[in-house]
């Protein structure tokens, strides 16, 4: 990741480009601010950023002696002005050159013209700058295979026994449910989140999450079906990267909404759980979606399919959709309805501590999300047998 600083004058336009550099997903989450006048240089251990936004006043040439300072200090880093006149006159472009500028971003700035910045940047080879990759896409083959419930046990299991700080963004299609589930009454929503991208960096995207006793944070969904009307699927994406600023796995609960429009998301998942049934018309789907996925250009290796609500009789069609889709089954949930149905209804995610399979299921996947010793290790072999016999490394 990049480090990034601002140097500016005025607070209101600094959390404007502060919101922006976190919407890019390519820095880190902690930059710092320095404010002018008065601002001191850092001191001899300190590192300057990779990355350095000089948000222009009126008068430009404080910031450019404080810039030409900061690459004494460190002659790698990128010099942005952030200029309110465009183009610039030339006094100000011959003394941005004196200073190391070496690019111009108009004012209001967008993410993505600092993201094809940052993008160039990280090309010529700066020390550290890559994208970051937490999010886990949770989705359905259809509609009624307990996506929101993969999602939602998951992202609670990650919280309280992955010990993992994880946030669920409910982008699921007409109506997001995943805080009944919780029993939590957000105040805010996606719906927020998009209607204030001008000002959604992590400080302020704290202010929208609702947290449950696991530990678990989420994002509420669309509480009107109208509402993701007005919601554009693009800038998704920025509310994403701001998550991923801030937390160690984002999951990302999209229901059985399938559309080209998420191809950026999907593209930058670090993996995609697809979600079906061991029945005909989830698995029909199952295949076409795959063969969607594709074709937006998402990494075959980055796809897992998750089967709910698995029983023994299960294993033929599986072995056969596994041979017909070149994907191996990544888990199977056991079906329980009893436990399930009790736990949706009452609002309480599954946590019992013991003698619950369907639970040690879900703490065993998200161990394995997790990246910890003790999560899911397959037997050798092929097929369905590398999903049911688990050893717990010590």
């Amino acid at each position: 990741m990049l480090t990034a600083a601002i140097v500016s004058s005025d607070a209101s336009s600094a959390a404007q480009l502060l919101a922006c550099l976190q919407q890019t997903g390519l820095v880190s989450t902690s930059i710092r601010q320095w404010i002018l006048p008065g601002a001191k240089l850092p001191e001899g251990g300190e590192t300057v950023a990779d990355i350095v936004l000089l948000d222009l006043a009126r008068e430009p040439e404080p910031y450019f002696a404080f810039g030409t300072q900061l690459r004494r200090m460190r002659p790698s880093m990128r010099l942005i002005a952030c200029s309110a006149t465009n183009p610039p006159n030339h006094q100000v472009l011959l003394d941005a050159m004196r200073c190391g500028v070496q690019d111009f971003v108009s004012k209001p700035v967008t993410p993505e013209a600092l993201r094809d910045i940052l993008a160039r940047f990280n090309q010529e080879g700066p020390a550290g700058g890559r994208a970051m990759q937490k999010l886990i896409v949770v989705m359905g083959s259809k509609g009624g295979v307990g996506t929101t419930t993969v999602a939602v046990n998951l992202g609670v299991q990650l919280c309280a026994h992955a010990q993992k700080r994880a946030v669920l963004l409910d982008f699921a299609r007409p109506l997001g449910t995943a805080h009944l589930l919780l029993d939590l009454h957000p105040r805010f929503g996606i719906r927020d989140a998009i209607d204030s991208l001008d000002r959604l960096d992590s400080h302020f995207f704290a202010g929208l999450l609702e947290r449950h006793k696991s530990k678990l944070e989420i994002l509420g969904g669309a509480m009107q079906p109208e509402e993701w009307q007005n919601i554009p699927t693009t800038p998704l994406e920025r509310v994403v990267n701001v998550a991923q600023a801030e937390f160690d796995v984002v999951l990302a609960d999209l229901g059985s909404y399938f559309s080209s429009d998420l191809s950026p998301i999907l593209r930058s998942a670090r993996m995609i759980l697809m979600v079906a049934e061991a029945n005909v018309p989830s698995l029909w789907t199952l295949q076409r979606r795959l063969l969607a996925l594709t074709g937006f250009g998402v990494e075959a290796e980055r796809i897992r399919l998750v089967v709910n609500r698995w029983h023994k009789g299960d294993d033929e069609p599986l072995k056969s959709i596994e041979k017909e889709t070149k994907h191996l089954v990544f888990a199977c949930l056991p079906n329980d309805f009893r436990k399930a149905s009790a736990a949706m209804n009452l609002g309480m995610p599954l946590m019992e501590n013991h003698n619950n399979v369907l639970t040690d299921q879900y703490r065993q996947l998200a161990d394995q999300l997790a990246g910890n010793s003790r999560g899911l290790v397959p037997k050798r072999g092929g097929g369905l047998s590398n999903f049911f016999t688990f050893t717990g490394k010590k």
